[in-house]
């Protein structure tokens, strides 16, 4: 592995392994600290949107793993943000640093970023793609509920980065997924190429109440993500009515079925108050793993050259 700019950049057996290596690093860390794998190492947080999650726990990561993450805003602390080429700040971020962590825009951006950096470089979210957010969805659902092949994964929303990291994450994983979007609303078509090789485990549908049947975890995020009392805001409220994770609709699932939200939420849009604070335990223990398996990516990135 060079990068982690998507999911389908790792095989079956990295994926496991990066699991693996959170899941011990997470038991390191509550028994007392992280042994220093980034000692000397430098790595660049470089943000061109606005974050909690991703920022605070990927500086807090590289802080335990004895290492230095500088943070900087592309937009406005960069020459970037007034017009330097991207290929000439990767150029010089890849001579001062170990990895660079960008959460931007475009995927294109970040994979040309990464083709000049010379440096191993992470997705920290893209329009495209969020493969940081869906190792600890995998982690979360792998820690409560045991191996992963075999379960069934479904997703409830847009089809978005969330959706098409999740599709391909899952399967790499052994699972069954399905991903539940309404018409107009697809994963990316490179994504559902990539889903078609997996036949019956891979499902794209439009009833969440189908989709969630029989589910060992259930998945949403954000579907309303323009400005309230806007015209498209109000057009993705009629769009995705109908789906909302209620207790209702949760029905069908298992008895035991987790719910995971990669946060921020928008209660009584894409989830009920009632099922975030059901589930509150589990979506919280979700967001503390991107903590783990973020340090877990760095290490074997950096730590096992």
């Amino acid at each position: 592995m060079k990068h982690l700019l998507k999911m389908s950049d790792l095989t079956p057996a990295e994926v496991a392994h990066i699991l693996d290596v959170a899941d011990e690093l997470k038991a390191r860390q509550k028994a007392g600290g992280t042994e220093p794998l980034l000692k000397g190492k430098s790595v660049a947080l470089m943000f061109s949107k606005n974050s909690t999650r991703t920022r605070t726990s990927f500086e807090v990561g590289v802080y335990q793993l004895g290492g230095l993450g500088n943070y900087m805003n592309a937009a406005t602390e960069l020459q970037s943000g007034r017009g330097e080429p991207l290929k000439d700040t990767a150029r010089v971020l890849g001579r001062y640093y170990d990895c660079v962590v960008w959460r931007t825009y475009r995927q294109r951006d970040l994979e040309e970023f990464a083709e000049y950096a010379g440096v191993p470089v992470i997705n920290g979210l893209t329009d495209y793609a969020h493969p940081c957010q869906v190792l600890a969805d995998l982690m979360t659902i792998r820690e409560s509920r045991g191996p992963l092949a075999g379960q069934k994964l479904c997703f409830v929303g847009d089809g978005s980065n969330m959706a098409n990291s999740l599709i391909v994450g899952g399967l790499l994983a052994g699972m069954k997924v399905d991903c539940v979007c309404p018409h107009g609303y697809r994963p990316a078509a490179d994504v559902l190429m990539f889903a078609h090789r997996y036949g019956s485990a891979f499902r794209l549908l439009e009833d969440p109440a189908e989709g969630v049947r029989d589910a060992d975890a259930v998945v949403t995020a954000i579907w309303n993500t323009a400005a309230p009392g806007t015209t498209e805001s109000e057009s993705r409220l009629r769009d995705f009515a109908g789906f909302q994770l209620t207790s209702t609709l949760l029905k069908a699932a298992k008895p035991d079925c987790m719910v995971l939200h990669c946060l921020p939420a928008h209660r009584g849009e894409e989830i009920s108050t009632a099922v975030f604070e059901a589930h509150a335990d589990e979506i919280f223990t979700e967001a503390e793993n991107r903590l783990h398996v973020q340090k877990a990516v760095l290490a074997v990135l950096l730590a096992e050259k």
